[in-house]
């Protein structure tokens, strides 16, 4: 994924280790929960923290899956508790008596009864993640719904910087994993403010302004593919295949028409064809706003 100089994708070593210890000890209540709800051994362990985009986490995340939606009360916005589907069942089994066997079947959903009984076990674990956080920020979570399909579930934009926090469930003799997903701006917004705003003296503030001002004036020198392309063309598998030596493709970009400037798939200028001496070139004419 490339990389955006506006929202680079870093957690300070001072934020990661808070979050990290926040993380660990909701990883130590959780599993002391769990062990008494299901009436046998379990532990849950924080195996990492990371800062990515929530297109990132949702496509590393197996389909089917348990996404369990919850709203975070203050600022109003959504989080994720992600687990498989099959580890709800081992619980669901556990709670009823049983010796934790679940059901393996391809596909499975939980049913209204069972979606119910696991509902009550994760609020209970999101009332612990309050308590972990405390030291964080406030964090009041209730669950909301379920979900099957992390590719149908928009809890944030896709671009948006999240926080993913990743556990490993151990109930009984069967280990799975289980993600958490906060929304990046609400934890780091309260640990930014928890900061008083800038720190350091005045040489470490300078040596951050020429730090950034360097990398500013480094990044306007690194080299950028830029295409100059009319508008596509749709054909068929067939005519493909078909294609030899001699053979034209009509276009259909009329000749008025500019053509796209284009850098990394956006576009932004558009530029009419022409020359410059013996070169083909093109007079750039128009630029498009592209605040993103």
């Amino acid at each position: 994924m490339p990389y955006d100089f506006r929202r680079p994708l870093t957690l300070s070593r001072e934020h990661a280790r808070h979050l990290e210890m926040a993380l660990q000890r909701f990883a130590r209540l959780w599993g002391t929960q769990l062990t008494a709800r299901l009436r046998t051994p379990a532990q849950a362990t924080n195996e990492d923290l990371a800062l990515m985009t929530y297109d990132e986490y949702v496509g590393g995340l197996a389909t089917p899956t348990a996404v369990f939606l919850c709203q975070i009360d203050t600022p109003r916005s959504t989080a994720i508790l992600q687990l498989p589907v099959a580890t709800a069942l081992v619980w669901v089994d556990y709670l009823f008596g049983g010796t934790g066997i679940g059901d393996e079947r391809e596909g499975r959903e939980l049913t209204e009864i069972e979606t119910t009984v696991v509902r009550e076990i994760l609020q209970h674990a999101l009332d612990d993640l309050g308590y972990a956080f405390a030291a964080v920020l406030p964090l009041k979570l209730t669950l909301k719904q379920v979900q099957y399909n992390p590719q149908f579930v928009q809890a944030v934009a896709a671009s948006d910087a999240v926080l993913v926090g990743s556990f490993a469930l151990r109930v009984g003799e069967r280990t799975d994993p289980a993600t958490l997903m906060l929304p990046a701006d609400v934890v780091l917004g309260a640990l930014r403010a928890a900061d008083g705003g800038p720190a350091g003296d005045e040489d470490e503030q300078r040596a951050v302004a020429a730090a950034r001002a360097d990398l500013e004036r480094a990044s306007r020198e690194v080299p950028v593919e830029v295409v100059v392309r009319c508008e596509p063309q749709i054909v068929h598998p067939r005519d493909v295949a078909g294609l030899a030596v001699g053979d034209l493709l009509p276009l259909h970009h009329p000749a008025s028409r500019p053509l796209e400037v284009v850098v990394d798939g956006i576009v932004l200028a558009r530029a009419a064809a022409g020359s410059h001496g013996s070169r083909l070139a093109c007079q750039v004419v128009s630029v498009e706003e592209n605040p993103a």
